[in-house]
């Protein structure tokens, strides 16, 4: 098993930035790549970013392209969301996860084995 812990979150203004942390331990060994979804208030669970475990392919969302900047650090095990003119539509819980198949598509939720627990992103108006 892989645990997965989210740190960055917090209220921001829009146009405004944050940077999203996600720490992976345990079996990491086994990783192929890694993502950020989020779930606004109301909303579906929605795909934002993903990354291989090796940080050579990226891969977004349309709505985040040019704003949103995934990567990772594989010596300390921890991925990163940067965003950038963030916009009131990205409030939203987001989520880190972990998937062990490089058979699986990269935005889909099902595709992931690990999830942590969530950060809120506020984007005020």
């Amino acid at each position: 098993q892989v645990q997965l812990v989210e740190s960055g979150g917090g209220l921001v203004q829009a146009g405004g930035s944050l940077r999203l942390s996600c720490a992976a331990s345990g079996r990491t060994f086994r990783t192929d790549g890694m993502a950020w979804f989020r779930q606004g208030p109301g909303k579906e669970l929605e795909f934002v970013a993903a990354i291989n475990w090796s940080g050579g392919r990226t891969y977004y969302a349309d709505s985040v392209k040019g704003r949103f900047t995934m990567s990772i650090d594989n010596a300390k095990n921890t991925v990163f969301l940067q965003m950038n003119s963030l916009k009131p539509e990205d409030t939203a819980v987001y989520y880190c996860a972990e998937k062990r198949s490089g058979y699986r598509d990269y935005d889909v939720s099902g595709s992931y084995d690990s999830w942590g627990r969530g950060t809120q992103v506020t984007v005020s108006s």
